[in-house]
């Protein structure tokens, strides 16, 4: 059986100063397309049955820096959307709303945890479909794969909340005694030649 990749895209300039980014379409900085090649090492030589990810241009550059080829572009795997907050901080919207949280509020204009969590379950059935061929790679976005990672082991979308998930990581999903778990979570890519 073979495992579930969850990939972060690589630093933007919304996500450097922590800005809600969903349907807003930033490419990579400078640093962003550093961290993106350098997942080519933490990637090399695992081949994949499929690689989806989400259809930003962050995402998809992504993808391409770490040597992927997208089988599909996968609206499921786009990010939370975050409506009336969509480029705001956090801090920006406790100002206005001291007790806001994404994880249980969700977002008004947007999408709550539940909606998120439907996505990221439907596109979790589709990857489980390709794992009897090998490994699958989701190349996406920080609050969406962390919902995919709470859905995986059984949890609700809300517990993504638990699952920090800094910019060009990769995290696996896979199998222990007939259970699904996390094998590992938030692995940046090394700082040399290692694989893993």
């Amino acid at each position: 059986m073979g495992q579930i990749l969850l990939i972060r895209h690589g630093e933007t300039a919304w996500s450097a100063t922590r800005r809600h980014t969903s349907y807003t379409d930033l490419d990579l900085t400078e640093e962003g397309r550093r961290q993106a090649r350098a997942l080519r090492t933490l990637l090399a030589g695992r081949p994949f049955a499929a690689v989806l990810a989400s259809p930003r241009r962050r995402a998809l550059h992504t993808a391409d820096l770490a040597g992927l080829t997208v089988d599909e572009v996968d609206e499921d795997l786009t990010e939370w959307n975050y409506g009336a907050y969509e480029g705001r901080t956090t801090a920006d919207i406790r100002e206005e709303r001291p007790d806001w949280d994404l994880w249980t509020d969700g977002c008004p204009g947007g999408e709550s945890p539940a909606q998120v969590g439907r996505r990221l379950d439907q596109v979790l059935t589709r990857a489980v479909g390709h794992l009897g061929r090998g490994d699958v790679a989701l190349v996406a976005h920080a609050h969406s794969l962390r919902v995919a990672g709470a859905r995986w082991i059984g949890l609700s979308p809300r517990e993504g909340c638990r699952l920090r998930l800094d910019t060009a990581t990769v995290s696996v999903l896979g199998h222990e005694h007939g259970r699904q778990v996390i094998l590992r979570w938030n692995h940046p890519p090394p700082d040399g030649d290692a694989t893993w």
